[in-house]
């Protein structure tokens, strides 16, 4: 692992962000994005032989306006990474998002190599990031990785995931039971140690990984764990996609209904074989984890 003597970190009070800035207690120096006075305290900030993570980004929607994900997503990623280079840093580790490569995969799981398809603001706005920090490293020799994450599975973990476990919690039968997509997920421990690994190693220098655990669940399955784990019968039953996927769109929901009926795949054996590194638990154990962790929070 790279020293964590030097290590700044964007998004330390986020979700993952926090779990990453963690394994250097006392010795990180987090970095707020938020304020108005960001270029200030990122100019501030000493970069000699420091490691830069960033992983603070807008992922809410603003409205129709994208010029909020352009200046939170675009410009503050581009401005970081010209410090960075400017102050010495020795690598910058850029948390970007698998909905680069696009929204659902068929027939196969994305790879690196695929030409990217994002189709929302907030990945459009990730893939002009990427854009931006490997321009900046080519012409300053600035060492960078990014890594591609799909969803990320922990305790307290928010938005959809959080709205798929209180799902699961209802005693309600869901009508889910004959969907067989392949969607592929990362415990948070797991992404931590990806991203602790691309910063030490010397084969991630200019690579772009899509992160994952290769054990791709489907919406039954997520749902038995998950209900398991509540103390729950599983509960399902059988509707057509097309009826399950109409009835999402009439209700205004139809993108949080595609993403459970439809797969979203991700080929992380490039990542596997290139830095040696594994996810350290099986994807099961972490829905249950989450499970248990939204329960005990209510």
């Amino acid at each position: 692992m790279a020293s964590t003597e030097r290590w700044i970190v964007t998004g330390a009070t986020g979700f993952v962000g926090g779990r990453l800035a963690s394994l250097a207690p006392g010795a990180r120096v987090p970095l707020s994005l938020s304020p108005d006075d960001w270029r200030s305290r990122m100019a501030s900030l000493d970069y000699r032989s420091a490691t830069v993570f960033h992983l603070a980004a807008r992922v809410h929607a603003h409205g129709g306006d994208e010029s909020a994900w352009t200046r939170d997503n675009v410009e503050k990623t581009a401005e970081l990474a010209r410090a960075a280079a400017a102050g010495g840093a020795r690598r910058f580790v850029f948390l970007s998002t698998i909905k680069v490569n696009g929204e659902e995969t068929r027939g196969r799981p994305f790879r690196a190599i695929d030409e990217p398809r994002p189709e929302d603001a907030y990945a459009r706005s990730k893939w002009a990031a990427e854009r931006e920090l490997a321009a900046i490293a080519k012409a300053s020799g600035l060492e960078y990785t990014v890594v591609r994450s799909p969803l990320v599975i922990g305790p307290a973990a928010p938005a959809n995931l959080a709205a798929l476990v209180r799902l699961a919690d209802s005693p309600w039968p869901l009508p889910f039971a004959s969907i067989a997509n392949r969607r592929t997920f990362i415990a948070r421990d797991d992404l931590v140690s990806l991203l602790a690994r691309c910063a030490a190693s010397p084969q991630s220098a200019g690579r772009t990984f899509l992160a994952g655990d290769p054990d791709a669940v489907s919406t039954p399955r997520l749902l038995s764990v998950v209900r398991g784990a509540l103390a729950r019968a599983p509960r399902l039953f059988t509707l057509p996609t097309g009826l399950l996927e109409s009835a999402g769109s009439m209700l205004g929901q139809g993108s949080r209904m595609r993403r459970l009926t439809r797969s979203l795949e991700v080929d992380c054996r490039d990542v596997i074989e290139t830095l040696g590194w594994a996810p350290g638990r099986a994807i099961d154990d972490a829905l249950r984890e989450m499970a248990f962790a939204a329960k005990g929070a209510r």
